[in-house]
This record gives structure tokens, sequence and C-alpha cells, in this order.
């Protein structure tokens, strides 16, 4: 829109045309306030109705909540007002009428269930703590692409349609793709190894993944944002250190560049950036120190993968970011290499916060024998991974990576309750619309 000014931008004896959405409205008599809101605040536009145009006073003062209007006028100094100025209009255009019935209030003074604001989600934005969490979602992701860049890789993109899924058939949304049934990849997992394995070397991907889990949780979604990381000669070591890197680079970043936004969440005084290193420990470690607390009904013991409560217990203990390394080989993905001195134990790991389980990784196995093992033990057929498992042929090196739930990393950066709140249009079990 031509000549427009944001309304942060809005200084005292300057002549503006703003534009935005009608907040709040308060007639004192005499003289009357009309808030105007846009992506940047809010200003106040002040009607003295015995000095100004009738047909301008009616239209400002009529408009309904929400609609959408342009304002044109002197800007004053005014520290009574919310933002220190005032705007007095001598031009007022309705440019969208909204309904007087709103399915929820984006003032906040009336509160709404999640499920009604994932209804609504056009008006539920309009909220400064719910626009809040996307900025500093958009901030996370620009953070994370610049540490990545910084640990020198390279951004991939892959296939979100494929023939097999990278675990099986298990998990998968089938779709028909030119008469022949195809899948919605549930990770990179495979391609981004085809990849490391060229002479790129180190490579990662921020994209969508899909897993039919009947899950129903608040830390669930059938629809979610992966981000991966996958390098050429590293070892599980590595790939930690470079998980600790990532997600230490996202807290530093919201710290520095969304005071606002925390302020808005009420964060901006409780905010902590994790210090020191994250605690490596192994999952015998780990499963004793559980076992240790006595919080749990049963005791865990040697190939038990840990439930919510274990890792609830656990991460209670450790009261920040920890590792869990050396998992049983038995619990983990075929291509997750073994140790060479013990067949049982994998190089796999998982980097936990202590509410949730953030990032799965591990080294790699790149010997084609070894991998074509994997598969059969797995009970999967090797010839349906052909295209994957052809290139560990000519010259695979060693290599490690992992997956980090993006959802997951907002939601415990700013402590959501639900992790629909850190995706725009959510999926899951029941919402497919909008």
């Amino acid at each position: 829109m031509q000549d427009r000014t944001y309304t942060e931008d809005a200084e005292p004896g300057d002549d503006v045309t703003v534009a935005g959405w009608v907040h709040e409205i308060r007639d004192l008599g005499g003289i009357a306030f009309l808030i105007l809101r846009d992506a940047t605040g809010k200003i106040q536009i002040k009607f003295e109705k015995d000095e100004m145009d009738d047909d301008l006073v009616e239209t400002g003062l009529d408009v309904t909540r929400e609609s959408v209007i342009r304002v044109s006028g002197s800007v004053e100094a005014e520290p009574r007002a919310p933002t220190g100025v005032e705007v007095t209009p001598e031009e007022l255009e309705v440019v969208s009428e909204a309904e007087p019935e709103l399915p929820l209030d984006p003032s906040g003074k009336v509160d709404a269930d999640l499920s009604t604001r994932l209804d609504n989600r056009t008006l539920d934005l309009r909220k400064d703590e719910v626009q809040a969490v996307f900025e500093i979602r958009a901030e996370i992701l620009r953070a994370v692409r610049e540490q990545f860049r910084a640990f020198r890789c390279t951004e991939i993109n892959t296939p979100k349609i494929v023939a097999t899924g990278t675990e099986g058939g298990t998990e998968l949304f089938p779709i028909t793709y030119f008469g022949e049934e195809a899948f919605m990849n549930q990770s990179p997992q495979l391609f981004k190894q085809l990849i490391a394995g060229s002479n790129v070397e180190r490579v990662f991907e921020i994209g969508p993944i899909f897993r039919a889990e009947e899950h129903n949780t608040p830390r669930h979604l059938n629809e979610a944002t992966s981000i991966d990381f996958e390098g050429a000669f590293c070892d599980a070591h590595d790939a930690m250190d470079v998980a600790e890197g990532i997600v230490k680079a996202a807290y530093e970043a919201v710290n520095e560049n969304c005071s606002a936004e925390l302020e808005a969440l009420g964060l901006e005084e409780e905010f902590e950036i994790p210090e020191g290193d994250f605690p490596r420990l192994s999952y015998e470690e780990a499963i004793e120190r559980i076992n240790a607390t006595g919080e749990l009904d049963e005791q865990l013991v040697w190939g038990d993968d840990l439930p919510t409560e274990a890792e609830k217990t656990l991460g209670d203990d450790v009261g920040g970011h920890y590792f869990i390394t050396d998992w049983p080989s038995e619990i983990k993905p075929f291509y997750i290499k073994d140790h060479d001195d013990d067949e049982e134990l994998s190089t796999g790991f998982d980097l936990m916060h202590p509410r949730m389980e953030l990032v799965s990784g591990g080294q790699r196995e790149h010997r084609n024998e070894h991998l074509i093992e994997g598969f059969e033990q797995q009970g999967l057929d090797p010839e349906q991974f052909e295209y994957y498992t052809k290139m560990f042929k000519y010259g695979m090196p060693p290599h490690a990576g992992f997956g980090l739930g993006g959802e997951r990393l907002i939601m415990t950066i700013l402590g959501l309750d639900n992790i629909r709140e850190a995706v725009l249009f959510p999926r899951d079990r029941q919402r497919l619309s909008p």
C-alpha cells in the first residue's frame, strides 16, 4: 500500500496514513478513541466530536472490532496514549468490515480453548502472544540455518513422496502415485546419507515429515518439521557436538533478537540459555539413575525403551538438557552402527530436554554387508531399498547424523503446553482442516 506508515514509525509532527485492524473503541462522550493495530504495534486515533466532521466521527465509531481501516491524519504527542502518540484523523476508510460476532476475541479479554483457536487461526494470530510464538519460530529456524552453515553444512531438500519408508511400511501414509502405491516420507534419513556419501560431505535439511502414528498427546503431530544433519567422516560424538551447538544457537538467537516477543509471552525475566556442556549418560547409566529414584512402579531392565514417566524422572534428576548414548542395538534402527567391540551396543544417542526427547541420532552403518544384515534382522527386504544399498558399494565413508524435532525445540524453548501451539495449522488424528 503506497505511502502507508507502520504504527511504530509514526512520530509527532508527521502526516501519515496508517492501516490495520480496529482493536478497540472507547467512547467517552465528547471525545472518543479508536485503537488501530498493525504488525508493528498499536496507535490511538482521537475523535473530538464537536470539532470534527460528523460523518467521519460516525464512520470511526460505528465500525466493528477487527474491521480493516485506513486512516490519514496528523500525529501528535500524547503521553497518556498507549504508544505516546495519537493520530487526529482527516480521512477514514473502512476497507473490509468484520462481522459483529467473532468466533474468538483477539484482544484476549475472553479466553478461547485451543480447538477454537486452531479453527480460527487468522483471528488467533492477531493476539500479540500468539504472533510472538511464530516470530520466535522464524528466528529459531534462521539461527539454526546460520549455525549449520558455520558447521560447513550445505542445505538440501529431499523427496517427500517415496516408494518405501525409511524403516519399512509401518507408520506410513499411503498415496496413489500415477497408479502405483507410494508413501509420504517419514524421514529424510536414507537420502541424506546418500548425499553425505558424495563429495558434499556435510548436509542439513529443514523440512516436513509425515508419520501415521495414532498418538493423541500434547507432544505428537502427524506432520512435523524435522531438522536433520548428516556428516561424512563424523562419529556419534561429532554428531552430538553439532546437535548441542544447534540447540544452543537457537536459545542464544531468541535471547538476543526476540526481547519484545519474550515480553509478550511473559518470559522476559525467566528465559535462560543453557550453560555448560550437556551431560552424556550411557543408556545403562540412565536406567540406573531412573531406578535409583524409586519413582517408577516397575524397575527398568536392559533393553527397555524409556517410557514418558521415565524420561520425566530422569529429566528432573539431571535438571537440564542431556544425552543418552550407547543404546541397545535391538531397539535402534538398522542403519545405526553398532560398536566395533560389542555388537549388542549401538552408537545411537538421544538428546533430551527435561520434558521430552528432542533428537535421535547416531553413527550410521557404512559397510554394505553389515547394512544388508541389519535390514534382514529387522524383517525388511533389502531389495526394496536397492537405490540406497547399492551406493554403499561405491565408497561410502563413515558418517553420522541426527533428526531434531523442530516443533519440540520451539515448544521446550518457550515452555508451551501443547505442541500444536508451535504450528500454524497442525495435523493430528482429529485435524485435517484448516
